[in-house]
């Protein structure tokens, strides 16, 4: 891929070569979000063309979408750069844009959006800010403590631990693997294709139809995380029961505390195995990473997903934001 000029500032392809520049910036601030990693961008850009540039002492990262430049993420680096390279990252999707309505930074942190609007010296430039820009919460990343996860103890994980009895009674033959991608993907694939299958049954005809939508992005993800998964320093687990791949799961550490699950699929049809997965890979991450929470990231904006995160009795949420231009 080649570099992209935009308003005379060169924009360099998001590659794996780009990993040790984004870790560096990253270093710089305290984050929670599962956004912010490198793996995490890498992968699921598998299928659209990604670019970062170094602007005003920050790392800032696009990506190009039928034409368009938006942001992935907000400009990476201390506090007293963020504001002035945010307002020239708009300039230049602009100057690349067919219409301002395209411009936009998405997974913007709180503590970021506060320095944004409270670099402003006075009332007066704060208005201006307010006046030009626009900050939309959009999403939340479900955070727990990982012992809560692993011990699931009290009423309200009483179902949790009946979920996971029931599958370790049906299943006792079960078998846990740490994640070998060479060896395991074929099976994975087969497996996000049965579960593709099996969720679009139970789900609303137009929630089916947005949820169709990513899945094409979802699959080229998956295959990107696997072609990839040691030079990224990712971990993971699979279930097989009979011979079989049942679930999948794989995850990264993102702070000195706390480490994310980029993704879980399991089979619809074995009743506990989501349950289980889920605490065998809380044990396996806090054994490597020795991590005191987990993020699970986003719900996407689907209502059964929040559901399900919502009841694992999250530690906190953490809100992620969107700024526009008016």
């Amino acid at each position: 891929m080649a570099n992209l000029m935009v308003n005379e500032q060169r924009l360099v392809p998001f590659t794996m070569e780009s990993q040790q520049v984004i870790k560096k910036y990253l270093a710089k601030l305290e984050v929670e979000v599962s956004d912010y990693t490198f793996a995490a961008n890498y992968i699921w850009l598998a299928n659209s063309s990604g670019f970062y540039a170094i602007i005003n002492k920050c790392f800032c990262l696009f990506v190009m979408t039928g034409g368009e430049l938006t942001m992935l993420l907000p400009p990476l680096g201390r506090k007293k750069y963020i504001t002035d390279s945010i307002v020239k990252c708009f300039d230049i999707m602009n100057a690349n844009n067919s219409s301002p309505y395209y411009a936009r930074i998405d997974y913007v942190q709180e503590s970021m959006v506060e320095e944004f609007l409270n670099k402003a010296d006075d009332a007066q430039n704060m208005f201006e800010m307010l006046e030009n820009y626009l900050v939309e919460k959009k999403l939340v990343d479900y955070i727990y403590s990982v012992d809560s996860l692993i011990e699931l103890r009290g009423n309200s994980y009483h179902t949790k631990r009946t979920e996971i009895n029931k599958f370790i009674k049906s299943h006792p033959d079960y078998v846990v693997e740490e994640l070998d991608s060479v060896k395991h993907k074929d099976e994975i694939m087969m497996l996000f294709n049965k579960w593709v299958s099996d969720r679009v049954k139970y789900m609303p005809k137009e929630e089916a139809e947005v949820f169709l939508e990513g899945i094409h992005q979802e699959r080229h993800a998956i295959k990107h995380m696997l072609k990839n998964f040691d030079a990224l320093s990712l971990i993971g687990l699979v279930i097989y029961i009979n011979g079989e791949i049942k679930g999948f799961t794989a995850g990264e550490k993102i702070n000195e505390t706390t480490a994310s699950v980029i993704i879980e699929k399991t089979d619809f049809e074995v009743l506990g195995c989501a349950q289980f997965i889920f605490r065998e890979f809380s044990k396996m991450l806090k054994e490597f990473y020795s991590v005191t929470y987990i993020n699970v990231g986003d719900d996407m904006g689907f209502e059964n997903l929040r559901k399900v995160k919502m009841s694992y009795r999250p530690y906190k949420l953490v809100p992620k934001y969107t700024i526009y231009q008016k």
